[in-house]
C-alpha cells in the first residue's frame, strides 16, 4: 500500500512538471512569433511589460532624488540669488505664499510681472512636496503637519537633519547661511541630497 501511494506521488510529480515545461514553452514560442511578427497581441504585451518594468525603475529613481530643477522661467528668476530649490522641498500652499509675496521677498522685491509670477507658481505647485513620490518629500510633509513654513530652513525634518551641526558653522565665509544649500551637498542642484555627497567647507 506505502508502495503504491509513493509511486501515485510521484507520477503527479512528474505530471506538475511536464504541465510546467510545456506552458513554458508555449510562452516561448508567443515571445518568439512576436519578435518575427507572427504574433502582435504578445509582442503588444511585451511591450506593455518593458514600459511599466521602466516605469517601475523611474519611481525607484524618483523616489531617491528630487527631480532636476527644469523651469528655464524659475531658473532665470531664482538662480542668481540663492541656491535653486527643489519644488519638492514645500508643500503647495507654502509656494503659493511666497509668490504672492515677492515684492517683499525676504528683503526684496523680485518686480515679477503676472505673467512670469503665475508659470514659476504653477511649476511649484505641480512638483511641491505634497505631489511628489520623493522619499524626503514624504518626510517633509509628515514633520511640517498643516502648517506652510516659507524657509525651507523652518522645516522641521531639514532642521532635525542638521542638528549635530554647530550653527558658527554656517557663517563660514564658504557656506554663509543655513540656506546655501549647494555649499556642503554637493550634489544637491541634482536633487541629491545624501549624506555620502556632503563636504562641508572648513
Amino acid at each position: 500500500m506505502k508502495i503504491k501511494f509513493g509511486v501515485l506521488i510521484l507520477a503527479v510529480f512528474v505530471l506538475s512538471i511536464m504541465t510546467h515545461r510545456n506552458a513554458f514553452g508555449d510562452e516561448k514560442d508567443r515571445w518568439y512569433k512576436g519578435k518575427k511578427g507572427g504574433g502582435s497581441n504578445n509582442s503588444g504585451e511585451l511591450f506593455s511589460m518593458g514600459k511599466i518594468a521602466e516605469r517601475h525603475e523611474g519611481d525607484k529613481g524618483g523616489e531617491r532624488y528630487l527631480p532636476v530643477v527644469d523651469n528655464v522661467m524659475y531658473k532665470q528668476e531664482c538662480s542668481s540669488c540663492h541656491f535653486l530649490y527643489q519644488p519638492g522641498l514645500l508643500p503647495a500652499s507654502s509656494w503659493q505664499i511666497i509668490m504672492k509675496n515677492s515684492e517683499r521677498h525676504f528683503g526684496e522685491n523680485l518686480s515679477l510681472d503676472e505673467k512670469t509670477t503665475n508659470e514659476i507658481l504653477s511649476y511649484l505647485n505641480a512638483n511641491s512636496a505634497d505631489k511628489s513620490k520623493n522619499k524626503r518629500s514624504y518626510k517633509i510633509m509628515n514633520s511640517i503637519g498643516s502648517s506652510s513654513p516659507t524657509r525651507i530652513t523652518e522645516v522641521p525634518y531639514i532642521v532635525d537633519k542638521h542638528r549635530e551641526i554647530k550653527p558658527n558653522v554656517y557663517k563660514r565665509q564658504a557656506i554663509g547661511s543655513f540656506a546655501n544649500c549647494g555649499a556642503c551637498h554637493k550634489t544637491a542642484d541634482k536633487g541629491d541630497f545624501g549624506d555620502s555627497n556632503v563636504v562641508i567647507p572648513k
